[in-house]
This record gives structure tokens, C-alpha cells and sequence, in this order.
């Protein structure tokens, strides 16, 4: 729950408008080049999508730590499965409804839901925090990125017949739910406190979405896709560069570590 109030607003290098744009912009570039290229050149391109989708997840986690950031605590890994559950109901949406332009459509959608859902939550909660219909908007449109880039990996298109096939009917849509909600909800969950840091939380938003890109590769692998070895060689490698960039960022903002030995023992401490 919110505190309300004015709180210390989570700033950062990068400023919000610029990763809006990597999300957006990322995330569909990387969508329509997956499908297009994987019809056209190689099936092999199909990884793309799930580039896509880590630009939209990284996006999600930035709007998760503005948000979040207004003292919702608990509410942190809430919010990251309401995006997926808003992305889902409109990629679902765009996707069986829109063709060519179901992406663009889930996105529209998607914003539309979170705008909803913002209001109902400051208006008719009264959460009161200044920015929840803006950041609504944007887990939802990072959601529904996040789900179409994923699936579009596993089934080489955004195509609704496809994606209902490869990915919907054999249960997949689960683990991309739960992979693109911890990339988008954990991050911050992880980082938040006095020393939270921006870059330190979107590094681990990349170290998420390497995951779920490897994920998406294993699942790719057993609908033959033949961008199976590339997807997952290139998660393997978003992964551990990102993980070692956490690891040097931690070390960067922790204080003090020290090795307390073993705890007194009873006579001891009489």
C-alpha cells in the first residue's frame, strides 16, 4: 500500500522518456524483424522477438521502480503479475484480431487497460500516488511487449493460429507469464532500499530477460524452430554479462562487508 505524501522520487541517469522509447520502439522493431525476417530470409531470426521483449521487460522494470518507489512495498511483486495479466488479455486481443498490426493493437490495448485500471486505483482506492495512471500505462504496454516478443520466438510469428498452437494450447503462455513478470517485478523487488540505484536495477532487468529469452530458445527447440541454438546462445550471453555487471554494481553500492565469526556461545556471553 502507498503511503501517500510526497517520498523521495526514484531518479537516474537515464531519463523516463528515453527508456519509454527503448521499450516501445524496441520491443516492436524486435517483434515485426522476427516475423518478417523469419518468413522471409530464415527461420532463424525468430530470436529477435525476444530481443524485442527485453527491451519492453527493462522498460516495465524501470515504471515497476518509479512507481514502486511511492512506498507500495508488498505491492512491488503485485504489480509485476498485473502487467502480465493486463499483457496477456490484450496480446491475447490484438493478436486475434489485429493480423499484421496485432502487436500494435495489444500495445494500444494494453495502455488503454492500464489507464483503467490507474484510475480505479487512485480514484476509487485512493492510493493517491501522482504518477499511477502514467506508470499503469506503461507495465501494462511493457506486459503486453513482453508476451508478443516471447511468443513470437517460440512460434517464429505473431500470427494468432500460431501462437494459439505452438504456444497458448501447450501450456507456454504460463512460463512466459511467469518468466516476463519476474522480469519486470523482480529487479526492483530486489534493489529497493536507501541504495537503490537505477542502473544497478535495470542491469538485472537485462539479467531477467537473458533468462527468459534462454527459456523462450527451449521452448523454441520443441516446436522445431531452427532459431533454437541462436536464441538461447545469445540469452546465455545477455545473461552472464549482465550478472557480472550486477555483481560489480553491488559491490560498487554495498557499504561494508564483514565476517562475524561464529555467534558466542552461551557461557560466553555470561
Amino acid at each position: 500500500m502507498s503511503a501517500g505524501g510526497e517520498p523521495a522520487v526514484a531518479g537516474g541517469a537515464v531519463a523516463p522518456n528515453k527508456i519509454i522509447a527503448f521499450g516501445i520502439l524496441g520491443g516492436l522493431i524486435g517483434i515485426y524483424a522476427a516475423h518478417f525476417l523469419d518468413s522471409m530470409i530464415s527461420p532463424v531470426f525468430s530470436f529477435m522477438g525476444a530481443l524485442g521483449a527485453i527491451c519492453a521487460i527493462v522498460w516495465g522494470a524501470d515504471a515497476v521502480r518509479r512507481v514502486c518507489s511511492y512506498g507500495l512495498g508488498t505491492g512491488v511483486p503485485s504489480i509485476g503479475m498485473l502487467a502480465l495479466g493486463m499483457g496477456v488479455v490484450a496480446s491475447m486481443f490484438g493478436l486475434a484480431v489485429g493480423g499484421i498490426a496485432g502487436p500494435i493493437i495489444a500495445f494500444v490495448s494494453a495502455a488503454i487497460i492500464g489507464l483503467i485500471i490507474g484510475v480505479l486505483a487512485n480514484k476509487v482506492l485512493g492510493m493517491n500516488i501522482p504518477i499511477m495512471e502514467q506508470s499503469m500505462v506503461e507495465i501494462a504496454g511493457a506486459g503486453a511487449l513482453t508476451i508478443v516478443g516471447l511468443s513470437t520466438t517460440m512460434a517464429g510469428t505473431f500470427m494468432f493460429e500460431e501462437v494459439l498452437t505452438f504456444v497458448i494450447a501447450p501450456g507456454y503462455i504460463a512460463v512466459i507469464f511467469i518468466a516476463g513478470g519476474m522480469g519486470i517485478l523482480h529487479p526492483f523487488n530486489a534493489c529497493l532500499g536507501p541504495d537503490e540505484h537505477q542502473d544497478r536495477t535495470l542491469t538485472l532487468g537485462f539479467e531477467k530477460g537473458g533468462i527468459a529469452m534462454v527459456i523462450a530458445g527451449l521452448v523454441s527447440a520443441v516446436a522445431g524452430s531452427a532459431a533454437m541454438l541462436p536464441t538461447i546462445m545469445i540469452g546465455v550471453f545477455i545473461w552472464y554479462t549482465s550478472f557480472a555487471k550486477f555483481y560489480e554494481l553491488t559491490k560498487r553500492d554495498s557499504y561494508k562487508i564483514l565476517g562475524s565469526g561464529l555467534l558466542p556461545s552461551e557461557e560466553e556471553l555470561q
